[in-house]
C-alpha cells in the first residue's frame, strides 16, 4: 500500500504542474514513517491511503522549507532542491505541497482536518523556535522539548490521532503514542548526530552543534562539565570542527553519560507510547518503537 501512497502523491502534484512534478520526483522518499503509522492504525483502504499521502505531502513541504532555513546542501545523502535549484524554487515547491495537502484534506471530517491543520500550524511555530534557539546556546530543557514537540512530534501525533479517528479507535491513546514516538524519534536523531559517522547519517556528523542547535545530549553534557571543559565546549559552538575537536566532543559525550542519559529518556518515552496502545495489541506499532529505541548507539 505504500506504493499506492507514493502514486497518489505524484498524481496530486501532477494535477497541478508538470514542472512541479519533475521537482517533486527529485525528493528522496525517506522512511514514510507517518504514512506507515496511518496504514498500521487505520488499515489499508482508499481513505487511509489518501490521508497518508496528504500527511506525507505536508511533511515533504516542511522538509523543503527546513532545508532552506538550515542552508542544507543535502537531504538524506543527495543534493537538496535548494542546493540545485535555489531557495526560491524550494520554498515555492514547499508551498505547492502544503497547499495541495490542505486542499485534499477538506474531503475528510472536520475533526480530522482540524487535527492535521492545527498540527501544521504548530509545526511552523516549532521551525521559528528552532531558528531563535539556534542564535545562542540554549541550556533550557523545557524550551528544547517544546521546540522538538512542535517541530517534529506534532505531525506524527496528528498522523496517529487522525488515523485513529478514521478507524473509530481511541484517538487520545493513539495521539499519545504518536507524540511520544515523535519526541523519542527526535532525541534519537540528536544522539545519532553525535555517535554516527557522516556516511551513515547521509549528512555531516556533529552538524547540529556547528549549526547552533543545542540538542538534549549537549544540554546534559554542559550540566556535567567542570568550568574548564565547559568553556572549551562553548568555544566550539557554531564552529566548523576539525578531527581533534570532533573526537574530543564524542569522547566527553560518552564519558559524561550524556549519550546514555538521552537514550534512556527516549526509551522511557517509547515504552510509555507502547503502554498507551497496549489494548490494541498492534505488533507492527510495537515494532516501530522497539526498532528505534532497542538498538546500538
Amino acid at each position: 500500500m505504500l506504493v499506492r501512497v507514493e502514486t497518489l502523491m505524484r498524481e496530486s502534484v501532477a494535477e497541478l504542474d508538470i514542472y512541479a512534478l519533475s521537482l517533486f520526483d527529485k525528493l528522496p522518499a525517506g522512511k514514510r514513517l507517518r504514512a506507515k503509522l496511518i496504514l498500521k492504525i487505520a488499515g489499508e483502504d482508499e481513505e487511509s491511503v489518501k490521508l497518508a499521502s496528504i500527511i506525507e505531502l505536508i511533511h515533504a513541504a516542511s522538509l523543503l522549507h527546513d532545508d532552506v532555513i538550515d542552508d542544507s546542501d543535502t537531504r538524506r545523502g543527495i543534493a537538496s532542491i535548494n542546493a540545485i535549484f535555489g531557495n526560491k524554487t524550494a520554498i515555492m515547491l514547499g508551498d505547492i505541497l502544503y497547499s495541495k495537502g490542505f486542499s485534499e484534506l477538506t474531503s475528510f471530517s472536520q475533526e480530522i482536518s482540524k487535527t492535521v491543520a492545527d498540527a501544521v500550524t504548530m509545526l511552523s511555530v516549532g521551525e521559528l523556535m528552532d531558528v531563535e534557539l539556534s542564535k545562542s546556546l540554549n541550556m533550557n530543557q523545557e524550551l528544547y522539548f517544546d521546540m522538538i514537540y512542535k517541530k517534529t512530534a506534532v505531525l506524527i501525533e496528528a498522523a496517529a490521532k487522525s488515523a485513529a479517528l478514521l478507524a473509530a479507535k481511541d484517538a487520545d491513546a493513539f495521539a499519545l503514542y504518536g507524540k511520544n514516538l515523535g519526541l523519542a524519534f527526535q532525541i534519537i536523531d540528536d544522539v545519532l548526530d553525535i555517535t554516527m559517522d557522516s556516511e551513515t547519517l547521509g549528512k555531516p556528523a556533529l552538524h547540529d552543534f556547528e549549526e547552533g542547535k543545542t540538542t538534549l545530549p549537549y544540554i546534559y553534557l554542559f550540566e556535567s562539565l567542570d568550568e574548564v571543559q565547559s568553556n572549551k565546549l562553548k568555544t566550539l559552538y557554531k564552529k566548523r570542527l576539525n578531527k581533534e575537536e570532533s573526537a574530543w566532543i564524542k569522547s566527553i559525550m560518552t564519558e559524561s553519560g550524556a549519550i546514555a542519559k538521552s537514550v534512556k529518556l527516549a526509551q522511557k518515552l517509547g515504552y510509555e507510547a507502547l503502554g498507551a496502545i497496549k489494548v490494541d495489541k498492534n505488533e507492527a506499532l510495537e515494532a516501530v518503537i522497539k526498532n528505534m529505541i532497542e538498538r546500538e548507539f
